[in-house]
């Protein structure tokens, strides 16, 4: 199925019309079809009004509820698996305020508990130092000291215990001269640091031997429940399993590849020796 990301934000509303039309159609109420789901009759009322997006478990329960035939039911699906992506772009995230996109990051994190971060090309908020905050935001245009002070606020999370989270990072996120050199080993120094709390597994691939596999995006896994993916104008979201899982395998095959504990900081010491030198 192909479309344009502008469109993904329409297929919610086409997912909820099309399950209201079906219960209509078999004519029964919101209520006897919450029932026939064990679903809550506002759970029911959110999806069929685009406030909340169904998970596929949640279309496959009420289209066997509504005994919809086999043609409509793979619609539906399709359907859903595209009501489950969203697109971000990097216009709109500057035209409403690059705060808000830390408010919905903060969000994800508070909302979860198992974090898994592949970083193919840069440092990701949550490790930087203010220096290396600042510099990613130097190219757009306004300022931007609350979505700056933002970032350095969501830090705090990897100090929560109750949230465990795994870090990968290409030697080139890590190393790539972003900052002055002297400012990159501070940057390195801390990656150290962060890789010494309880609840972060650290891991670093270097570009050394052979890597039989070729990332594409840096990406990011909340739990087994969504998917974040960067590209260069902006952002991909998947909320259907088959994507979110894809991912899942898509990091445990570069855990294989990754240094972690102290292989993986002795590789960050050396880079950062090798700014300061």
């Amino acid at each position: 199925m192909t479309f344009e990301p502008e469109e993904l934000g329409r297929f919610r509303a086409d997912l909820a019309d099309t399950l209201k039309a079906l219960r209509k159609r078999v004519g029964i109420t919101q209520s006897r079809l919450a029932q026939r789901c064990n679903m809550s009759q506002t759970k029911i009322s959110n999806i069929e009004t685009a406030n909340l997006t169904p998970s596929l478990v949640d279309v496959e329960l009420i289209l066997r509820a509504l005994d919809a035939p086999p043609d409509l039911v793979s619609r539906v699906v399709a359907l859903t698996r595209s009501a489950n992506t969203e697109w971000q772009d990097v216009w709109s995230q500057r035209r409403t305020g690059l705060e808000k996109k830390q408010n919905e990051l903060a969000g994800f994190e508070q909302s979860s508990t198992d974090f898994r971060y592949f970083l193919l090309s840069m440092v990701t908020g949550l490790l930087a130092t203010p220096e290396y905050v600042k510099a990613s935001l130097a190219h757009v245009p306004g300022d931007h000291s609350k979505a700056i002070a933002k970032k350095l606020e969501r830090q705090s999370v990897l100090y929560d215990t109750s949230k465990h989270f795994t870090f990968i990072l290409a030697e080139q996120a890590a190393r790539w001269p972003f900052l002055p050199a002297s400012a990159m080993a501070m940057q390195l120094d801390r990656l150290v640091s962060i890789s010494r709390l309880p609840n972060i597994r650290f891991g670093v691939i270097p570009l050394a031997g052979h890597l039989p596999v070729c990332p594409l995006n840096t990406f990011t896994v909340y739990d087994t429940r969504i998917a974040t993916v960067e590209t260069s104008t902006g952002a991909m979201v998947f909320r259907h399993q088959r994507d979110v899982s894809a991912y899942v395998n898509e990091f445990r095959a570069y855990e294989e590849l990754a240094l972690f504990g102290d292989e993986a900081r002795e590789c960050l010491t050396l880079w950062a020796s090798q700014c300061r030198s």
